[in-house]
């Protein structure tokens, strides 16, 4: 369709506008009572509900990195070794591995995450050793505090 004039253009803008409302509407379909139907109702559920969405994305990532931690912790314990230890003496030995990494072979592959509570443990006791000196000269202050970790 050629529009001659600029006032006729600017006029036929009504099929814009109606797929603009069908547009929202879709996102309040499952929306109950009158703010699934009303366009005016409808614009600020669906404005709240995408700021909901949006909070929730950031929510979820958190609880995510909470339970990471916190199975990551369980299985520590069992080996005797808490996490913060844990989890400082494998960045010490150069062990590349995230939470989620982590979490997942405490839960998936006991024998592996066994291993690497090893690794932590002979990289913690080699850092007692390094600490304690070889025996000829007098050590530095060595505290409880310090062998409890």
């Amino acid at each position: 369709m050629v529009f001659l004039t600029l006032s006729r253009w600017i006029r036929n803008r009504g099929p814009d506008r109606y797929w603009k409302v069908q547009e929202l509407l879709k996102h309040a379909r499952h929306f109950r009572g009158r703010k699934n139907r009303c366009y005016s109702l409808a614009v600020r559920a669906v404005r709240r509900a995408f700021v909901y969405a949006t909070k929730g994305r950031i929510l979820k990532k958190r609880d995510m990195r909470r339970l990471w931690i916190l199975r990551i912790a369980a299985a520590s314990q069992e080996h005797g070794m808490k996490y913060p230890v844990l989890m400082n003496n494998l960045i010490k030995s150069s062990v590349q591995l995230n939470r989620r990494t982590l979490s997942d072979l405490a839960v998936t592959e006991p024998r592996s995450f066994l291993a690497l509570t090893k690794l932590a443990q002979a990289r913690r006791e080699e850092g007692f050793r390094a600490a304690l000196g070889n025996g000829k000269e007098p050590p530095g202050v060595f505290s409880r505090v310090v062998l409890q970790q």
